[in-house]
């Protein structure tokens, strides 16, 4: 089986920029007053991005985990990705 090659900005932008997405809106959430969205959704939307966020982060540290098995030298990025998308996870710990 041929591993598919993806350029340097695109692998970038998979592992980096993508999954900082979450954590972006997560704050956004966090940020926006209590006036405008209300105690209680602004309080269930944290919750859901921060939950949504940790299923993306375990899926991808059980890709890290299979690329590191197979060697593949790209496995560091699964590493980043699971690093950013545990930003709102952590952060939901802090505030609660």
């Amino acid at each position: 089986m041929r591993h598919c090659e993806i350029s340097p900005l695109k692998r970038k932008a998979y592992h980096a920029v993508i999954p900082a997405i979450m954590p972006a809106v997560f704050f956004l959430i966090v940020a926006t007053p209590v006036e405008t969205l209300g105690c209680f959704t602004r309080g269930l939307l944290a919750s859901v991005v921060a939950l949504a966020s940790g299923l993306a982060a375990l899926g991808t540290a059980i890709m890290g985990v299979r690329g590191q098995s197979r060697s593949d030298v790209y496995a560091g990025w699964w590493v980043i990705s699971t690093l950013i998308l545990t930003i709102p996870v952590v952060a939901l710990l802090i505030l609660a």
